[in-house]
């Protein structure tokens, strides 16, 4: 660790341990924390007036809604962010375990409730489906799910990963272990693939698709070993901040605050300052102002950080360019409605669930156009946090899955229909005939919304798809190989979306920045 120095604004003068972030989504306000935790002087530069990125709140007519993420799995990784000043996360956030973790609603009228315990789960799979071996199924999957957690938490996460090379010690030797765990990841194979080898039925096969769409990317394209995913929620569960998901940077902030973090929002970056091409040695802000740092740790998208904050390193912004072929993770339409009579039948969480997982996920995935019989995610946040709503109303957020932003799509003239499409779809499927006589607040979020005001790639709520079946788990490495003391966290970076996984790539690119012992030459 280095002794703490503040930042030094616009006078030439370089702290040694001085470090800039840009953007201030969860990310960066890991990344900050655990630095500042570690003595170094940050400053956070956030284009927009708040800080929390996507996690941010809408407050209108009675009605409180969190606009962004709204489920939070993987506490630990928070609680680590906050252990780094020896500090406990329940100090700050009162996080409230949900179980049941999901209600699912098919079109066939039926309901499932995921519950996490195991056992639990699968009697309750014997009776939905009889004879049908789904229940052991279910068992024999989570046993690979397991397994799968556990080669990703020794090979994958709490470390900047760029590539299959980065995971595994060559020098080490290919131990039998090593061979196995690598064959376990089952490369080659799909999500959904992997999950109906072991599902018999097909509702049963479609809920446990959506594990995968914390990602924003389709299971039929995704790599197998992102079946993991299903045991860190029902090892870990699913967990509620009192307040909202809001809670969460609004806990990261103070926190920060307490150790010194200088936080500037309403300050864009306009450029990335690199010297011969080669290191990052500063930012210069949308004013003009130069920030000169030991090292950047940018939250921005990876992609757009390339592309557009590199002016002066074309050749690594090329180089960055050239690696892989950066897909954009889908968008997605969100309605925020404010009820005045809340709906009994519903969970905190819910899936309104598509007639058919393959032709929706055709639409959304290979045509690029919105489903015509799409999934709707419900939060339903009131029974849990009655804050939320007025007495006996509901703050109903739905979130339905779109293809992220082509040149044709115009939201402005697709989102009438688009909207009918949805309400229809939960007056069926979601059994709320009645729904559009209770709707007393409306406002709502299309792809060009989420693209204008995240500054994301093409409107991806989740950064970059996860497609290929052997090697789209990997995003870019936290730690830049093309650009010194350039670190990169964010959705869109290792180890890619979802909040955990967003807060733990900001751990990544700090400890990475940490190890790396960067100081200015």
């Amino acid at each position: 660790m280095r002794g703490h120095s503040h930042p030094v604004r616009g006078t030439g003068v370089v702290a040694s341990n001085r470090v800039v972030v840009v953007g201030g989504g969860l990310g960066g306000l890991a990344a900050a924390c655990t630095l500042a935790a570690r003595g170094y002087g940050v400053t956070v530069f956030e284009a927009s007036p708040w800080l929390g990125g996507k996690a941010t709140v809408l407050s209108e007519a009675g009605f409180r809604f969190d606009m962004g993420p709204t489920i939070l799995t993987i506490p630990d990784v928070l609680r680590r962010i906050f252990r780094e000043a020896g500090r406990n996360l329940d100090d700050y956030v009162n996080l409230v375990r949900l179980d049941p973790q999901w209600r699912c609603f098919f079109g066939d009228g039926s309901t499932l409730d995921l519950v996490e315990n195991v056992e639990r789960m699968a009697k309750s799979l014997d009776g939905y489906s009889p004879n049908t071996g789904t229940a052991d199924g279910y068992r024999n999957f989570l046993k690979l799910s397991d397994r799968l957690h556990r080669v990703s938490d020794e090979y994958f996460f709490w470390k900047s990963i760029g590539g299959i090379r980065d995971m595994i010690d060559v020098k080490g030797g290919f131990k039998p272990k090593i061979v196995g765990d690598v064959r376990a990841m089952r490369m080659g194979r799909s999500v959904a693939g992997t999950v109906r080898k072991f599902i018999p039925d097909a509702r049963v096969a479609q809920m446990i698709d959506h594990f995968t769409q914390y990602v924003g990317s389709s299971p039929e394209a995704s790599p197998a070993v992102l079946c993991g995913i299903a045991h860190m929620q029902t090892e870990d569960g699913i967990w509620y901040p009192m307040g909202g998901t809001r809670a969460v940077p609004e806990a990261l902030v103070k926190f920060g605050t307490e150790l010194g973090v200088d936080f500037r929002p309403n300050t864009g970056i306009k450029r990335l300052i690199v010297a011969d091409g080669k290191t990052v040695t500063g930012v210069e802000t949308d004013g003009g102002e130069i920030v000169e740092a030991a090292a950047v740790v940018s939250n921005a998208d990876s992609v757009r950080t390339h592309r557009e904050l590199l002016p002066d390193a074309p050749k690594a912004a090329r180089k960055f360019d050239r690696r892989r072929k950066y897909e954009p993770a889908c968008s997605g339409v969100v309605l925020y409605l404010g009820l005045n009579k809340a709906y009994d039948h519903l969970l905190h969480h819910d899936f309104v669930f598509s007639r058919d997982p393959h032709e929706e996920f055709d639409f959304i995935y290979r045509k690029g156009e919105p489903a015509p019989d799409p999934t709707c995610y419900l939060a339903a946040t009131s029974r849990t946090d009655p804050a939320t709503a007025p007495p006996g109303g509901e703050a109903l957020y739905v979130l339905v899955h779109t293809p992220y932003l082509r040149p044709h799509h115009d939201w402005k003239q697709m989102l009438p229909a688009y909207r009918r499409v949805i309400l229809d779809k939960l007056k069926t499927t979601g059994k709320m005939p009645d729904l559009e006589s209770r709707i007393v607040f409306e406002s709502v979020l299309t792809p060009q919304d989420i693209h204008d005001r995240y500054r994301v790639l093409n409107g991806a709520i989740y950064g970059l798809a996860s497609h290929g079946k052997w090697l789209g788990a990997f995003k870019p490495a936290n730690r830049s190989p093309d650009l010194r003391n350039l670190y990169l966290a964010g959705g869109a970076a290792h180890p890619g979306p979802g909040m955990p996984m967003v807060l733990m790539s900001g751990w990544i690119a700090a400890d990475s920045l940490d190890t790396d012992g960067v100081v200015v030459r």
